[in-house]
């Protein structure tokens, strides 16, 4: 049994604050999907964000079955309303850590240095880092002691710029997280629209959208003893 940190977004529109936009947060089913594959794998799950407390939900899809056992147990609705802050975080005590979607992330996981350096301790002492569809967010300004940026180097999977201009926030995002991935040194491996794509480099564990969520749990499992 190993604890497991995931990230949720605190924002809550697609947009800057106090901007008119559309309502936003974590993606249910990035958390709901991942979060029964590692609690059937016997591992316990605590939730985190950048400003610890309440989060909001995006894509309450509960015609999901998955999605529905989630949101309506207490406990775990409590947890994601009540998110422990990153001060409050021993990253000794986590052997991965996972950064779940939503367009909300776009907003406030690039720039939060403790949720980086957090990651960052993790995937030092041998842990995993992972994240799924604008969840890698979170990853683009992760550096390890070496001065690296964590993705230099290796591949990973993420919300592509042709699924932003299906969905129409192209325009919207603050910026391209593919490109950004990109730039900071990692290889961007797409698959089409909307379609699942998971990949593993390393102890770094990506996906590139909601149908991707279960698979990077899933390809956690052996980098966590499974």
């Amino acid at each position: 049994m190993s604890r497991i940190l995931f990230a949720l977004t605190s924002h809550d529109r697609k947009g800057p604050a106090g901007a008119d936009a559309a309502p936003s947060g974590f993606y249910l089913s990035e958390v709901s999907h991942p979060y029964q594959v590692l609690v059937d794998a016997g591992h316990v799950i605590d939730f985190v964000s950048p400003q610890g407390g309440r989060t909001h939900v995006d894509g309450l899809d509960l015609n999901d079955p998955v999605n529905a056992a989630f949101w309506n147990d207490r406990a775990l609705r409590k947890a994601t309303e009540n998110t422990l802050a990153p001060a409050q975080i021993d990253p000794r005590a986590y052997a991965a850590i996972f950064y779940a979607g939503g367009h909300a992330t776009m907003w406030d996981f690039p720039d939060n240095g403790e949720l980086a350096a957090i990651a960052a301790n993790i995937y030092e002492r041998g842990g995993v880092v992972a994240a799924v569809c604008h969840g890698p967010a979170g990853l683009v300004n992760i550096k390890l002691p070496n001065g690296r940026h964590l993705v230099d180097g290796k591949d990973v999977s993420a919300f592509t710029n042709d699924e932003e201009r299906a969905v129409g926030l192209y325009d919207t995002v603050p910026f391209l997280l593919a490109d950004v991935l990109q730039e900071r040194g990692a290889r961007h491996l797409p698959a089409p629209n909307f379609q699942a794509q998971v990949v593993v480099s390393e102890r770094l564990v990506t996906g590139q959208n909601p149908s991707s969520a279960k698979g990077v749990a899933e390809a956690m499992l052996p980098l966590l003893g499974n």
